[in-house]
């Protein structure tokens, strides 16, 4: 495209048109997702509470706000502050991506510890979109009906921190997507080809 008003405009709406087409495919492979734990006046209320902050919101902005709000799941409550990072690693684009994230609290504690053990270092900092892989790969693990315990993001989420330790950069979203796997094949899991974490 020429480097002109008309090219420019024609790449922003391009743009916009892919990150529409993402968001879109996202959800409708949420649809297949069970109900979340949380109760939705918890969540409202956390939501609610968000309006005094600017989005975009790093995780440091976002319990500094709601950090001491309690939300009730079956395992008992957690405050958001114990289920967001307080990092700036992380940015959470609207409140709603905050509830998103909260409504999954074994998901929330996965993602809080590597984002907080991995942080922000020069020239290592994962992408969004390399943050958005890590928490699908959790919500995977997540939706394995015979590990009720959840074992399985607790032995990624170690994984991932211990191998951002090692190397002094967080895995890249397929080789975690591969660990997964190789979890859920070592523990008598299903794991097909054509599904995420069939890599």
């Amino acid at each position: 495209m020429p480097d002109d008003k008309q090219g420019r405009e024609d790449q922003a709406r391009t743009a916009e048109r892919r990150r529409l087409e993402r968001e879109i495919a996202e959800e409708l492979e949420r649809a297949d997702e069970p109900e979340p734990p949380v109760d939705a006046a918890d969540l409202a209320a956390v939501e609610a509470d968000l309006d005094a902050v600017s989005f975009p919101a790093t995780g440091t902005e976002v319990v500094a706000a709601v950090g001491d709000r309690a939300v009730e799941t079956p395992d008992g409550s957690h405050t958001v502050a114990e289920l967001l990072p307080d990092a700036d690693g992380e940015t959470f684009d609207s409140p709603a991506a905050v509830r998103a994230r909260v409504q999954r609290p074994t998901v929330a504690g996965a993602m809080k510890r590597v984002v907080e053990a991995v942080g922000r270092p020069p020239n290592t900092a994962p992408r969004e979109s390399q943050w958005e892989a890590y928490e699908r790969t959790f919500r995977e693990l997540e939706a394995i009906d015979e590990d009720d315990d959840d074992e399985g993001i607790r032995v990624v989420a170690d994984w991932i921190v211990e191998r951002a330790r090692e190397t002094g950069t967080p895995p890249g979203s397929r080789d975690v997507r591969r660990r997964a796997a190789k979890f859920c094949r070592s523990n008598g899991y299903t794991v097909r080809d054509d599904e995420w974490l069939g890599v």
